[in-house]
């Protein structure tokens, strides 16, 4: 039988079993561990009369660290497959938490413990189970049952739709292939996979709510295009998946371009997602590289001026890549986006007066350093006038909560740790500014006699001068 619902309950069964039968075979009760092997770990296959385990994984790995376990063999955790959170390493896990607390519930009267264990097995634990005529039938009961109660994630849904839509002699190659794409994105976080799928249907759809997704692409609710059958889906997933591993880790090899990847990285440090449908377009047209940078242009004029993440923003950047996808071009889908784009005016001065998170201020200070739209990963951010320096003279309270995270405060320097003896002007201009990068500000700094809210907005003045020439050398 193929389990479509239960598989922990019946794993769970399965290493308590085991661990019960060794424990019998240890303290001399070899009937009793007999009868637990035939009961609960094997079988016998009727046409080579050779024994079978009772439980079978569908993915090859965890099935191997199944049978390891079953067959009592020491598994070395650094040899398991998969990350963290994997199947593998979490039977270990189970399994050792049983082994260790029956080992402990069995120490007082091993003989005794044992019979009551098997008796518990064998008279007084239940299993319901419910046989379907197909597996269509047995994955819609288990999606209803299950939001009843934790809330399955969308990728779960996906994937027993996708089985539910695959003919039983197809199940086992169709799930290898979802494996395939789901495992490489299992390190990036639980949501990065379903991100994923989202964003590389966006291209062929348009803009796809999170909470639509699986309704759209089950069919179950009318989206703005016809949802991929399931073989044409696995088809995008899989082709897709290398260009996306690498908009997430640049380091990664793939289809990129070079200066693709300096692209990816550039979003990758402002921690902006929302433009990966728009890239994945624009890869697959015409002069992508000059697209790309585009897109950059218009994420970083955003994030100076305004707010990127709006759910509207999001919404036209998705159409936009769908026009992409549509027309093989992407210039007539970014000057449709020309209304996001704010003027060298508006960014100028923004630029030298607004706060930035640590990120944000740490690219744009690369950027501005080595005058380009992609820089290097060079330099260690510092404010010049940190907030916890309270013998600094020149600010007051509310001046370093306003100019202390702006452009004009930061500083760029080889060191990842502030120095000590930095916390004065002073001991700034000594100690940390003597330490810059190359191309740094640092001739002006030391020019100041003082280091207070004026300064700061002055060389802001001259960083966002600089900036305005790199992010606009469009002329727009």
């Amino acid at each position: 039988m193929q389990v479509v619902d239960g598989q922990q309950r019946l794993l769970t069964l399965t290493l308590l079993a085991t661990s019960l039968y060794r424990e019998a075979l240890a303290n001399g009760r070899t009937a009793l561990g007999d009868r637990i092997r035939a009961d609960f770990l094997e079988t016998i296959d009727y046409e080579s009369d050779e024994p079978t385990p009772r439980i079978m994984l569908a993915d090859p790995a965890d099935n191997r660290t199944l049978a390891r376990i079953l067959a009592g063999e020491a598994v070395d955790e650094a040899s398991l497959p998969g990350p963290e959170e994997s199947l593998s390493r979490g039977l270990l896990a189970a399994y050792q938490f049983i082994n260790d607390r029956l080992h402990r519930d069995l120490a007082v009267d091993p003989f005794r413990r044992l019979g009551m264990w098997n008796e518990f097995l064998d008279n007084r634990l239940q299993f319901a189970l419910f046989i379907h005529p197909d597996p269509s039938s047995a994955y819609r009961v288990f999606e209803v049952i299950n939001t009843r109660g934790k809330q399955l994630t969308t990728a779960d849904l996906l994937k027993n739709y996708l089985l539910s839509q695959t003919a039983a002699s197809e199940q086992d190659r169709q799930y290898s292939r979802w494996q395939a794409v789901a495992k490489p994105l299992a390190d990036y976080g639980p949501n990065t996979f379903v991100q994923f799928i989202r964003h590389l249907v966006t291209v062929r759809a348009g803009h796809v709510l999170p909470k639509d997704l699986f309704d759209y692409l089950a069919q179950r609710r009318p989206g703005p295009r016809p949802a991929p059958p399931v073989n044409e889906l696995l088809d995008l997933l899989t082709g897709g998946l290398p260009l996306y591993l690498q908009m997430i880790d640049p380091s990664l090899e793939g289809p990129a371009k070079a200066g693709w990847l300096r692209v990816f990285g550039a979003l990758g440090e402002l921690n902006v997602i929302a433009v990966r449908p728009l890239l994945v377009a624009i890869s697959e047209v015409q002069d992508p590289q000059e697209g790309m940078e585009r897109v950059l242009e218009l994420v970083v004029r955003r994030i100076v001026v305004g707010n990127l993440g709006t759910g509207n923003v999001e919404r036209r950047l998705s159409d936009a890549a769908r026009s992409v996808y549509e027309s093989k071009r992407w210039e007539p889908a970014l000057h449709a986006l020309r209304d996001l784009n704010p003027s060298r005016f508006e960014f100028e001065s923004q630029l030298g007066t607004r706060s930035f998170n640590k990120g944000t201020l740490e690219f744009l200070r690369r950027s501005i350093v080595q005058r380009t739209k992609t820089p290097t990963d060079t330099g260690y951010l510092h404010l010049i006038r940190p907030r916890h320096a309270a013998a600094w003279d020149g600010f007051n309270e509310d001046e370093v909560s306003y100019w202390g995270s702006t452009i004009g405060n930061s500083l760029l320097t080889s060191v990842e740790r502030r120095p000590f003896g930095a916390l004065t002007w002073a001991g700034a201009q000594n100690n940390l500014i003597t330490k810059a990068v190359e191309d740094e500000w640092s001739d002006t700094l030391q020019s100041f006699a003082r280091w207070g809210p004026s300064e700061v907005a002055e060389l802001g003045r001259e960083l966002a001068r600089v900036a305005v020439d790199t992010w606009y050398d469009d002329g727009g």
